[in-house]
């Protein structure tokens, strides 16, 4: 022992030595404070989108709880008219591809040399003709239709399987991945494991490659349906503004198409009957002989599950309701009261409202892609399946967070893998910092593809592969290159100034709502509250579970004796509003809070993808949103709303023109 007390004191009497050590303890707490900084903003990222997410599905809900109550009395005549041969309807024979088009022009049956030509072109920006990509699409979805709803592969000693997960419209990752790992072929065989769409701003370039490429090897190339191949949820993250921009003539008929294609995808892929792969996750329900007979394309929107229709003697429409044991509570509190009058406490015109609801109804319940099917417990398999996420804790609750699916925990994880006769569960649907992360005791995977999800720098990307072993070797990468030149300080500096500039965004649209509870621990109106009632209010309103004491010094500048002026606070956020001539700015900051949602809605409300509303339709948008809301706004605010940002006064209103008016700018981020 004396020799050991020894050896440690001549060591400490080592000036080169004791200068390692502290170099090496200082290096320990600078990147011990860094990854702080980079899970504090990983927190922000996530916390907003799941927030987005949640109120996306409550605005669905409450669509679904108008449909209940307000039906148009046409709707009946309006459903036999449509189309039921999906071929004629989406017939390309009469579109002709002009001589001055340059992008690759492709024979069917697809082959090899004709999808590398789609993927080239594609690479360089080129774009395919609408009716290839009609051709393409219909293809697609003959071949779909064969298809079960799990795809079994198995593996061999002479090729190892490849397992990518979200790709959300990252071009870039889908192409490095092939650059790293090669093209799909009978000897890559390659699993795809949902959300190729939203987001991104390459969905349809990713969609048409996989599709392609799904056509020349049918056994080698899986697809499994992710919750964002929803036309639902693509009115939201930006899959149809997308489209539309880039087929303005066909887009209409390409979306169409689109959704009936994602409601044939498979839900789930298993590899030698031991591994399972499915977008979401599972719950203590889950059972794959169910989804297995599950009639997958008759749920065009996993949000939106079909219901059966009834017509009384009457002509009224009435819906048989099933069972659903996470049923949201808003609406259903609501179908037990009258139809009269809700529309008599919720909705003060009739006449506007009828015309809303023959839109609204048309979009989610009369489109050609919609079908009838009783609610059961099927609705629920899939939605678990899409929408799920692990959780640490034992047990199986709704994912409050997302507003659909469930958390389910390793006790779950290991009863629904042991009565299947399974060892891993492989799911994506999280993004996460290193594009992989195992939990459940290992025993379940999740894999993330699309690199820099949040901002340049946020997240690697990763993909799987899987030999006759079953034991997952992971590739990472980093699709952009300035990302990769980045320092460790760098990247997390990056990512943190761009959460930040969200949260201070939110912290912007919520503004009255902060001062309100801020206002309650200051009785006496002295303008100060301390900084853990600051933190106790600010999330009250927001809602994020953000640590709001550790963010403090990044979000208020100055504190006086641990209090801070809560006024100057909110002067001192520096966004930028859009200079409008408005008399009611209470409307100004509705619009900042509900962006989405009213971006959502025009989306529903614009009916013939034209891009444009009318004054009325954009009344009826506001009425709409007022009453999901439970808010009230005249129609002298909204009509000088309208007229303030018709810029060339031609009556109508250009909806993207509109959203950008209203983009918020940080300022802090220009300085």
């Amino acid at each position: 022992m004396g020799c050991g007390v020894l050896s440690v004191t001549v060591l400490f009497s080592n000036p080169a030595i004791r200068a390692a050590l502290l170099i090496q303890r200082w290096y320990r707490q600078y990147v011990a404070r860094l990854e702080m900084r980079r899970r504090c903003t990983w927190n922000i990222f996530q916390s907003i989108e799941y927030a987005g997410e949640q109120d996306q599905i409550k605005l669905y809900n409450f669509f679904d709880f108008l449909m209940h109550h307000f039906t148009p009395a046409s709707s009946e005549s309006k459903t036999r008219r449509l189309p039921t041969h999906w071929e004629r309807y989406f017939c390309y024979e009469s579109i002709e591809v002009p001589d001055s088009y340059t992008g690759p022009r492709l024979t069917f049956p697809m082959t090899f040399c004709g999808v590398s030509k789609v993927v080239q072109a594609f690479k360089h920006k080129q774009q395919l003709h609408a009716r290839y990509v009609l051709q393409l699409l219909r293809e697609t979805w003959r071949l779909l239709r064969i298809l079960t709803n799990i795809s079994h592969v198995s593996t061999c000693h002479t090729k190892e399987i490849t397992i990518c997960g979200d790709l959300h419209g990252h071009l870039e990752d889908l192409l490095l991945i092939f650059y790293k790992n090669g093209l799909p072929s009978s000897e890559k065989p390659y699993v795809f494991n949902g959300d190729f769409v939203d987001r991104g701003k390459n969905s349809l370039e990713i969609l048409l490659i996989l599709f392609g490429f799904l056509l020349v090897y049918p056994n080698d190339v899986h697809l499994n349906r992710g919750n964002h191949e929803d036309h639902i949820v693509n009115l939201r993250y930006g899959f149809t503004k997308e489209v539309l921009g880039k087929y303005r003539v066909h887009g209409k008929k390409i979306l169409n198409l689109l959704q009936k294609i994602f409601s044939w995808l498979p839900l789930a892929t298993v590899i030698d009957h031991k591994v399972l792969i499915v977008h979401g996750g599972i719950s203590a329900t889950t059972d794959l002989n169910a989804i297995a007979r599950v009639d997958r394309h008759k749920y065009v929107s996993a949000l939106r599950p079909p219901k059966p229709t009834h017509y009384a003697a009457d002509g009224c429409k009435t819906q048989a309701m099933g069972s659903n044991h996470r049923e949201a509570s808003g609406p259903a509190e609501g179908r037990r009261r009258k139809k009269k009058d809700l529309s008599g406490c919720i909705f003060g015109r009739c006449e506007i409202w009828s015309m809303l609801m023959q839109y609204v109804y048309y979009i989610i319940y009369t489109s050609p892609l919609s079908s009838v099917l009783t609610m059961t417990d099927s609705s629920t398999q899939i939605v678990d399946v899409l929408w799920s996420d692990p959780m640490p804790q034992n047990g199986c609750i709704p994912n409050e967070v997302r507003g659909g699916g469930c958390y389910w925990g390793p006790d779950v994880t290991e009863e629904v893998l042991g009565r299947h006769n399974l060892q891993l569960l492989i799911r994506s649907h999280e993004c996460k910092q290193d594009g992989y992360e195992f939990c459940h005791n290992r025993r379940v995977l999740t894999i993330f593809s699309a690199s820099n999800y949040y901002e340049m720098g946020s997240n690697r990307g990763a993909y799987i592969r899987m030999g006759p072993d079953l034991v997952p070797h992971f590739i990472q990468y980093q699709a952009s290159q300035a990302c990769r030149e980045l320092t460790l300080r760098q990247s997390v500096g990056w990512t943190e100034r761009s959460a930040l500039r969200a949260l201070r965004e939110q912290l912007f649209v919520h503004k009255s709502d902060l001062i309100s509870a801020f206002q309650e621990f200051d009785p006496n109106n002295t303008g100060k509250i301390s900084l853990s009632h600051w933190a106790s209010a600010t999330e009250s309103v927001l809602k994020l579970g953000l640590p709001w004491r550790v963010l403090r010094p990044q979000l208020v500048s100055s504190t006086q004796y641990g209090m801070v002026d809560y006024q100057m606070w909110i002067r001192e956020l520096s966004i930028t509003e859009p200079k409008l001539q408005i008399s009611d700015t209470s409307i100004l900051e509705t619009m900042y809070k509900n962006h989405s949602n009213l971006e959502t809605i025009f989306r529903v409300i614009d009916t013939d993808h034209s891009g444009s509303i009318s004054f009325e339709e954009f009344r009826q948008t506001w009425r709409l949103l007022c009453s999901h809301l439970k808010t009230e706004i005249s129609d002298e605010a909204i009509a000088d709303l309208a007229h303030s940002i018709d810029f060339n006064k031609d009556g109508s209103i250009d909806i993207n023109e509109f959203m950008e008016a209203f983009r918020l700018v940080d300022l802090s981020a220009h300085a």
